[in-house]
């Protein structure tokens, strides 16, 4: 199965290191983060979890939860856990879905044949409040995911979602945004009362309307 971006999230009930997980219901009125692990006792993993982990707080901030997955079972994730603490310097601090059955797997096409035949690769899945998918990402087993990266990627989600913006290259919180070419400029002064620079009839810039 292929899930595309603007398609409703599949829901799903997975054992996880916090209980069992119902996905709709532990999400409800929030963002979230999906990603997936090839596996356990890996040492891309191990730091990946961790980094994710000293970063909740940021995730909380921006009202996300975040949920990590692999096909391992839960007596596995377990004891990752304590080399997790151990080696990275941090508690495991959210859900690590025990994908044992490759349910959640299957639903969001995280194993690909042609990368590895039972392994999930590693995906990432951000799901907004309307259940609908705002993006994915696939990285490979030999590459760690940048979750600052993520962390942008959802200031610029969030923020686009509620203006009539979106957001250049490199963005970050804080900078200028770019209004949409389906806003007049009649209506853009209305919209962005902070005003906006026309470079191009199409490329008009405006100080972030949430700041």
């Amino acid at each position: 199965m292929t899930i595309q971006l603007g398609d409703t999230a599949p829901d799903f009930t997975q054992d996880s290191t916090e209980g069992p997980i119902h996905f709709y219901d532990y999400i409800d009125g929030s963002w979230a983060v999906l990603f997936s692990h090839p596996a356990d006792f890996t040492p891309v993993c191990t730091t990946e979890l961790g980094a994710v982990a000293k970063l909740k707080g940021e995730f909380d901030k921006r009202n996300v939860k975040v949920i990590g997955l692999s096909v391992d079972g839960l007596s596995d994730h377990e004891s990752w856990s304590k080399d997790i603490e151990e080696t990275q310097g941090t508690k495991l601090n959210f859900p690590l879905l025990a994908d044992h059955d490759r349910t959640v797997a299957d639903l969001y096409g995280m194993i690909h044949p042609k990368a590895h035949s039972t392994l999930t690769v590693r995906s990432v899945f951000i799901v907004g409040p309307d259940k609908k998918l705002k993006l994915s990402l696939t990285y490979p087993a030999s590459t760690g995911r940048n979750f600052d990266e993520i962390l942008r990627v959802i200031d610029s989600l969030q923020l686009t979602s509620e203006y009539q913006v979106a957001t250049p290259a490199n963005w970050e919180d804080g900078q200028d945004c770019i209004i949409v070419p389906s806003v007049s400029n009649q209506d853009a002064e209305k919209k962005f009362p902070k005003g906006f620079n026309e470079i191009k009839p199409y490329l008009r810039t405006t100080p972030q309307p949430n700041r």
